[in-house]
């Protein structure tokens, strides 16, 4: 329901993320007695992986937890987007509105996005994410037809082509940078796991017509105005396939602009919790992606754990405790089987684009000692997506860390921005943000 710039509400639980593991967490809080808000700034919960419901092995999943949603007395705010956070209020966007958002406990379940890593023409159009084109296609991009190429690294890449196929496009190859030997032994590693042997056994199924190339991996894209084919060293040997997209997934980064907005505690790239999913600042939690890229499954378990712990239901909290660490271990097999290759960060050419939005190239970067100082200096990570594309792939690059967050966490209006200091805001007369 639209509210006037300035209205406030208070909640027991604000869960931003409307992803499977904000969706677990806000049923869960809500089915434990508190008031939950669940804020997210697509136009529908769901998150990528449920985006428009879901299909194939995920469809169960992703309706049982929806119809639980509907059915929770969850405050659901779609088209909703949080720009700043401070003192347990949030301030977002929903379409003209400004929303003040007052809450006693914090769940960010935030996700993740791709990884893109730079080569010669990557920024060529109809050079896409894999789970990009994914998505556009879900919201009704037609494929049938269309040639394409699918490469990165990761269980994703399957999903993807099985999903493509399924819609008509022709999936030439999918390459996968990682070598057999690896692959075979995650295999033999998931025998404990049947049922990932038979989810993946049903994706390669859906696309039986694609090649499953290992040890490969795309060096250029090739094209004038659009891609017209794409280079790709196969074990070693360079081929070129002609085609009308390249979708390519080299694994996901957490969304970390919120947590480290809000001075949470990251390690390694991820937010760090305790065994109830509490961050470093009390009250405030993380689930999902944020806290280390573990899929779907991993990420409802956090979810649920997280909600209970929000809705001070420990006991219940503590339950899931075995079924998070059976994931976990997943999780660990996955990160050994499709770790990336060194080969990958060699790509680029000298005056192949690093930062797209400002043309900034990778000889320009390398004059640079660390992500600051290329911002400073070159304006890496000054455009539009402000970093989350050049930001991700400098830290794979060059070994850095983006250290650099300045508010508004995302582009906002500059009237939602006066309007957070205005003296008609509520918030702003008793003692609002600094």
């Amino acid at each position: 329901m639209p509210m006037d710039s300035g209205s406030q509400r208070s909640f027991d639980v604000a869960v931003i993320g409307a992803g499977p593991a904000g969706i677990a967490a806000a049923v869960t809080a809500a089915e434990s007695g508190a008031s939950v808000a669940l804020l997210d700034d697509n136009p529908a919960p769901g998150g990528q992986i449920w985006r428009g419901g879901a299909s194939g092995s995920h469809h169960a999943e992703a309706t049982r937890w929806l119809e639980r949603l509907s059915r929770s007395s969850v405050t659901l705010m779609p088209g909703t987007r949080v720009f700043h956070a401070h003192n347990s209020r949030l301030e977002a966007e929903s379409n003209d509105s400004l929303w003040q958002i007052n809450y006693g406990k914090l769940i960010l379940a935030t996700g993740a996005r791709e990884l893109f890593l730079p080569f010669p023409g990557w920024t060529l159009p109809n050079v896409v994410g894999a789970g990009g084109l994914q998505a556009m296609v879900k919201s009704g991009l037609p494929v049938a037809g269309k040639r394409v190429v699918i490469a990165g690294t990761g269980p994703l890449l399957l999903a993807v082509a099985a999903y493509l196929s399924e819609r008509g496009a022709s999936v030439l190859c999918i390459c996968e940078q990682a070598p057999f030997s690896q692959l075979r032994s995650f295999t033999l590693a998931m025998a404990a796991f049947p049922r990932k042997l038979v989810e993946a056994a049903q994706l390669r199924f859906r696309c039986r017509r694609a090649p499953y190339l290992t040890s490969a991996w795309p060096v250029a894209a090739v094209g004038q105005d659009r891609l017209q084919a794409v280079r790709i060293s196969d074990n070693g040997h360079l081929r070129e396939i002609e085609c009308d997209y390249l979708a390519c997934g080299f694994h996901l980064v957490p969304n970390l602009e919120l947590p480290r907005a809000l001075q949470c505690h990251v390690k390694d790239g991820f937010v760090e919790v305790n065994e109830l999913q509490e961050t470093s600042q009390p009250d405030i939690y993380c689930a999902g992606e944020p806290t280390g890229i573990g899929g779907m499954e991993l990420s409802i378990v956090e979810g649920q754990i997280a909600g209970y712990s929000a809705a001070r239901r420990r006991n219940s909290a503590t339950q899931l405790f075995t079924a998070r660490t059976r994931h976990r271990r997943v999780v660990g097999a996955m990160k050994k089987a499709f770790a990336m290759r060194s080969e990958l960060a060699t790509l680029a050419k000298p005056d192949t684009f690093l930062c797209r939005c400002e043309d900034v190239s990778i000889e320009e970067v390398r004059k640079h000692a660390s992500w600051r100082a290329a911002k400073l200096h070159a304006r890496c990570g000054m455009g539009p997506c402000q970093g989350r594309v050049c930001g991700a792939a400098a830290e794979f690059l060059f070994g850095w860390t983006m250290d650099s967050l300045r508010p508004p966490i995302f582009p906002v209006r500059c009237s939602s921005l006066a309007a957070m200091w205005s003296p008609e805001n509520p918030a702003q007369r008793h003692g609002g943000s600094q």
